[in-house]
Formats: structure tokens, C-alpha cells, sequence
């Protein structure tokens, strides 16, 4: 039987088929009904998760702490009770001290209707990420959704201990709207596809080093990336932030004058960059192999 399409499943779906066979323990389920307060002052529909699904279960027998955007809600966006949710669980993570924290991301940003809440959420969530880091608790992110992992997502997941992501993943802190609004269309045209997927898309990302794990489209691929990435997952101390500030450092004075992914693609010496953003799960595995210096891929 083969593995659901991590893209077109939901967020429930991804945690069922990520975790153990009936492992799955939801903390503030559906049936609490913890909704957002602000939604309904601007008629808009609520959800009974708010988006947001958190708790614990089994990957392979250990435990783990979980929680899933749902992007089909919002595009995934934060709000207060969405925050809190995740807030809670990485608190919970940092008090045990030894549970891995697995977060399926899939969030547009914050929502609009929710701006101040969310923001401080934003804040608090990557606050909580670091205590659970420095509580030496692994916090990895999967990032394969619809709603890709914008906004306060980017930043977050930049913060986790390490990431997987997918080819229809896409990671940054402002989305293609956001910049063409503030910049212009010659800065960045928003309507153009292939420009947004190239530029902050899953292949991008991981051949600069902005994710660790290359994952197929399958939600075993994904399951296997979380394992990984869980095992591997780098400690939170000086070395660490040093040794990424120099890789940072270098990346800027390797890649600033590139104006566009492909010419990153062939000064990191691919010989036919433009064919990337259309190479099959294998074939972009081999080439990045070749091309970048960290070399860590789900199989």
C-alpha cells in the first residue's frame, strides 16, 4: 500500500500516519471546544481545534511530543489560542526534559484578524523553543504543506534544533505578496510560480543549507526524515550558534551578488541549474549530493 501524498493530507491525517498504530494522545481536542475569541467579532468561521492539533504518541516505539498546522484553516495561520497550544506543548517538552518535539508546520503566518495576539504568540512559541533547546530537548520541523511556512512560521522553524522539507515545501519570512507590496514587482513578482517555488521552495532551501533533510511527497518519506533529524538534531550551545553564524557569513559572500536560485545553482556547480525546479525526488537527491556540504536525505 503506498504512502498518502504528505501535500494533500490533512493535518490529522499526517499525524496518524506519521505516528505508532493508535499512539496518538490529543491534549485540548475538538471536543473542548477552545476556539479563537476574535474570529467570531469578524464573522468568520471557527474551528474546534482552532487549527491547531497538539499532544503526544509513539514513532517507533518512543515517545514524542507532536503538534500540526492545519493549512486548510486560515492557511494555517496563528492566533491566540493557536500559539498557545503549541506554546503549552514546548513548555510541557522543556519541563520532562527528554521528549523530542515533532512540528508539522503548514501556516501562511499570522492571522491578520489576530495580529497583536498572534505576534506576542509568535514570540512566545520561539521563546519556548529555545527553552526547550536549551532543556536538551530536540525541537525538529517538517515543512511540506499547502500553506508552505511563512511569517512567524519562517522564523520559528528557523529556530528548531533542525528541519525536514519536501520539494512543495516552501520557507521564508515574507511571503511573495508581502514583498511585491512593499518592494515592487520588479523586486519580486509574486504571480510568477516558478520564481516563488525556486526562490523559497524545498530544493532551494536545502541545497543552501535551510533544512537538513531532503523528504519525497510521502508521509513515509516524512516519517523517516523525523527520525532522523530527531537522532541528528544539533545541541543548542555556542559551538552551535558559532559555527552557524560563520556558515551564515559565508553563504552572504558566496551567494550576494546572485540575483536569482538558478545562478546560486550554478555557482554552487551545477551544470544545468535551470533543469532542477523540474528533476524527480531521486535525481535532485543525487545531483544536491554532489553540490552541497551537508548531505543528510530521507529515504
Amino acid at each position: 500500500m503506498s504512502s498518502p501524498s504528505w501535500f494533500e493530507a490533512s493535518a490529522r491525517q499526517r499525524v496518524k500516519e506519521m505516528l505508532d498504530q493508535d499512539s496518538f494522545v490529543e491534549f485540548i481536542g475538538p471536543e473542548q471546544r477552545e476556539t479563537s475569541p476574535h474570529l467570531s467579532l469578524f464573522d468568520l468561521p471557527e474551528q474546534f481545534d482552532d487549527g491547531m492539533i497538539v499532544g503526544r504518541g509513539l514513532l517507533d516505539g518512543k515517545p514524542v511530543f507532536i503538534a500540526a498546522q492545519e493549512g486548510r484553516f486560515m492557511g494555517g495561520a496563528f492566533g491566540e489560542v493557536h500559539g498557545a497550544k503549541l506554546t503549552g506543548l514546548l513548555r510541557a517538552a522543556r519541563d520532562v526534559g527528554s521528549i523530542p518535539v515533532v512540528i508539522l508546520f503548514d501556516t501562511g503566518g499570522v492571522r491578520l484578524q489576530e495580529a497583536n495576539a498572534g505576534e506576542l504568540a509568535i514570540a512566545e512559541i520561539m521563546r519556548a523553543v529555545v527553552e526547550a533547546r536549551l532543556a536538551g530537548v530536540p525541537v525538529v520541523g517538517l515543512v511540506g504543506g499547502r500553506a508552505g511556512c511563512y511569517g512567524g512560521g519562517g522564523l520559528t522553524a528557523g529556530s528548531c534544533s533542525a528541519l525536514a522539507v519536501s520539494e512543495q515545501g516552501r520557507i521564508s519570512v515574507s511571503g511573495p505578496e508581502v514583498i511585491e507590496t512593499n518592494r515592487g514587482v520588479e523586486e519580486f513578482d509574486s504571480k510568477d510560480r516558478a520564481l516563488v517555488w525556486r526562490t523559497m521552495g524545498g530544493k532551494q532551501r536545502y541545497l543552501i543549507g535551510g533544512a537538513d533533510v531532503f523528504a519525497d511527497d510521502t508521509v513515509a518519506s516524512f516519517r523517516d526524515a523525523a527520525r532522523y533529524v530527531i537522532e541528528h538534531a544539533a545541541a543548542l550551545d555556542l559551538d552551535t550558534l558559532q559555527a552557524e553564524q560563520v556558515r551564515l557569513e559565508q553563504r552572504i559572500e558566496r551567494f550576494g551578488a546572485c540575483a536569482d536560485a538558478i545562478d546560486i545553482w550554478r555557482s554552487m556547480g551545477a551544470a544545468d541549474p535551470q533543469s532542477l525546479p523540474g528533476m524527480a525526488f531521486e535525481d535532485f537527491v543525487a545531483l544536491a549530493d554532489g553540490l552541497k556540504e551537508t548531505r543528510h536525505v530521507a529515504r
